[in-house]
């Protein structure tokens, strides 16, 4: 049996990052048009981004899945699962580093922005297609509201994988859920 982790924004919630969804005045400036057309208040939300980010440290959820080396793909940006040792498949890329904070408005995949080609998604495909029956697709802190969380989810089904969805209090329960598939 096979292991594949999904993460999204709800893995981090419990580092101290606040997610979209209790900050919607971000998602909705995190579009291509947007930086293109408003470069001093893009650049501002990515700084705030930055700040948010600054000094989070992972939490077990993260431990966990790199203890158990378990592959990743992941929508967040704030690179969390690097720091806990994990090799993570990253869809929306990274952000800027301090020098580039002055053009943050005209790079790509820093972040990958609505609107822009988003380069590890063919990759996050390949890998759920590897999945088999019986393997599992461990969705954690994902919601519905972009097309690849959904994507992924129906497509890990049709490989018949078994789908596990944890969607709170990550910092425990995915090291108890992978300590129960494991056993």
């Amino acid at each position: 049996m096979k292991i594949l982790a999904f993460t999204g924004a709800g893995i981090s919630k419990q580092s101290n990052i606040p997610t979209f969804m209790e900050a919607p005045e971000v998602r909705e400036k995190l579009f291509r048009s947007f930086a293109e057309t408003h470069h001093a208040e893009y650049n501002e939300v990515i700084r705030q981004l930055k700040a948010n980010m600054n000094g989070a440290k992972p939490n077990d959820a993260h431990y966990a899945l790199a203890e158990y080396g378990v592959p990743i793909i992941t929508m967040n940006i704030d690179g969390l699962h690097r720091q806990a040792g994990s090799d993570a498949v990253e869809l929306h890329g990274g952000l800027p580093e301090d020098d580039e904070m002055d053009v943050a408005w005209s790079l790509y995949n820093k972040p990958v922005l609505y609107g822009d080609p988003a380069p590890n998604y063919q990759k996050a495909y390949e890998m759920v297609f590897d999945l088999e029956p019986g393997d599992v697709f461990l969705v954690v802190g994902c919601s519905f509201h972009t097309a690849i969380a959904c994507d992924l989810r129906e497509v890990a089904k049709a490989r018949g994988a078994r789908v596990i969805e944890i969607q709170s209090d990550a910092a425990h329960n995915v090291r108890k859920t992978l300590e129960a598939l494991l056993k």
